[in-house]
């Protein structure tokens, strides 16, 4: 008896990821850590100085992590209400915060009570920051104004009151510490200077802004709002250097590395993507499971640290690189050892002896060489097989119906196999390498559950889907077959043309030849 051949599952090409290096990088952070906190998190700040803790502001609370840490190892609750945008100075031991009843509270890092609070403003404070000469904190508000506050005396020094409608985010400048920036609703960014007493510079980025950032060289300046995430150079007075729309959904926030040379964005629509700053193109993409409202990056970019609306705090590391210089290396063989006797001919007298290679048949190959079609179809229709490796599923039912028993394979289910056949066929009959064996199977599984149409609203809403699917590529066939129809004449005419241009070279290269002889 011959023995049995296992199913031949085709293989289709597919097309790989592009690898680059900035593929590599993004991928070298390792599995992340979940923390769940008490509200969205609304904003995140890593401290400039080491050993780099990250303030997460949450709720009415703020949470100081460590950079390994999964409890906060400190924690600032001393608020009425909400607590909004977090931010160290730039030495690391200051921490000024804004809150729900308007007021600004500045909190020694080693210390629980707050040091400073400033009032002035009337309603939620959603921007707080330092200036870089580290004695101002600039702040923006629910009230349209955004004011300068001296922490010494613990007064303003000078209010802006150019915004109408809520400020929702700012960054100052870390080359000048009299310039800052905020961004507000009204779909305008505005640049201050704390020496004059009205804006110097304003940009209409078109959509309510939702978060700035200024280039470390304070030249160029990074707008995000709406789906848009736009680059202007300040230098220039404003001008729109380009427009960046890779994102679905609202962004919420802009990050910057270490060199300056990637800029991350994260949105509502569940991405981070991070842009190359010379070729503003997108190099890598992250996924995540909920809205994305803050994101931060650690000054040696060791930690990327995202914020979403369900509370929960997503901590990725960099995978250590290895060293195994000074490890002593267990001595292998050497490569002798693998290769002796592989160039080996065997000569006439020899006696070869084969060594019997035992062939693992998988469960459909093993139900197929038992004759059990029917058990053999319910093996490759497992959701597994059927979402990772269709291929396998249709190369079975291409097996049975080459044997003629795909009918009686198909027949005699219930309602839920019917439905999960009807599911498969109608997602993957529209994919040219599945569409010849598929329709067959439709046409069957049509026959012979003619009969029982309308007594299930579960199959009956699965045919629907499969004529729906069926009719949506037919149109598409159509419509391709037009615009074949009209390069065919579009080719023709080009070659047309050229056939013409080349019959008036022609006669005229003979009108020239015969006026040449006639003068000669």
């Amino acid at each position: 008896m011959a023995s049995y051949k296992p199913v031949v599952v085709p293989a289709c090409p597919k097309l790989g990821e592009r690898i680059t290096q900035d593929t590599l990088y993004w991928r070298g952070y390792k599995t992340p850590v979940q923390i769940k906190e008490f509200g969205a998190v609304n904003k995140i700040d890593f401290s400039p100085a080491p050993p780099y803790n990250y303030a997460v502001t949450a709720s009415s609370r703020i949470h100081i992590y460590g950079r390994y840490s999964q409890e906060p190892i400190k924690t600032f609750s001393r608020f009425r209400d909400a607590a909004y945008c977090a931010t160290y100075r730039g030495d690391g031991r200051l921490l000024a915060a804004g809150s729900e009843d308007g007021g600004v509270c500045l909190f020694d890092v080693g210390g629980k009570a707050p040091l400073r609070q400033f009032v002035g403003h009337t309603k939620p404070v959603h921007v707080v920051g330092f200036l870089s000469d580290k004695y101002r904190i600039y702040s923006g508000g629910d009230d349209y104004s955004s004011n300068v506050w001296d922490i010494p005396s613990a007064t303003a020094i000078i209010s802006y009151s150019e915004h109408t409608d809520y400020v929702r985010c700012g960054c100052a400048s870390k080359v000048n510490a009299d310039v800052f920036v905020t961004g507000s609703y009204d779909h305008t960014v505005k640049l201050f200077d704390a020496r004059t007493k009205s804006s110097v510079m304003m940009i209409e980025h078109g959509h309510p802004v939702e978060s700035v950032l200024l280039f470390p060289s304070g030249g160029l300046l990074v707008s995000a709002g709406g789906r848009y995430v736009k680059v202007w150079d300040v230098l220039k007075g404003g001008q729109l250097l380009v427009s960046l729309k890779n994102h679905h959904k609202t962004v919420t926030c802009l990050c910057l590395n270490s060199s300056g040379q990637r800029l991350l964005s994260g949105s509502l629509d569940r991405h981070v993507k991070i842009y190359s700053t010379t070729s503003y193109k997108v190099v890598h993409s992250f996924n995540y499971a909920t809205s994305i409202l803050s994101l931060a990056l650690s000054p040696e970019d060791e930690t990327l640290v995202v914020g979403m609306t369900n509370g929960v705090l997503n901590v990725k590391h960099r995978k250590p690189e290895e060293k195994n210089e000074n490890s002593q290396k267990k001595r292998q063989p050497v490569y002798r050892t693998y290769v002796k006797g592989r160039t080996y001919m065997p000569k006439q007298e020899d006696f070869c002896v084969s060594k019997p290679v035992k062939r693992v048949l998988r469960k459909y190959d093993k139900l197929l060489r038992s004759f059990h079609s029917s058990k053999a179809l319910d093996a490759v229709l497992e959701p597994p097989i059927m979402l990772h490796t269709p291929e396998v599923t249709v190369a079975v039912m291409q097996e049975l119906h080459r044997r003629g028993t795909l009918r009686s394979a198909l027949a005699g289910r219930d309602e839920k196999q019917v439905n999960l056949l009807l599911t498969f066929v109608a997602r993957r009959v529209i994919e040219p390498r599945f569409t010849s064996v598929l329709v067959t199977v439709a046409d069957m599984i049509t026959d012979i559950y003619q009969p029982v149409v309308g007594q299930s609203a579960i199959v009956d809403k699965q045919f629907l889907k499969l004529q729906e699917a069926i009719g949506k590529e037919i149109d598409y066939q159509e419509e391709l077959l037009e615009v074949l129809g009209m390069m065919d004449t579009l080719f023709a005419t080009f070659t047309k043309k050229k056939d013409t241009c080349s019959e008036e070279n022609k006669s005229n290269g003979v009108t020239e030849i015969i006026e040449t002889s006639r003068n000669y």
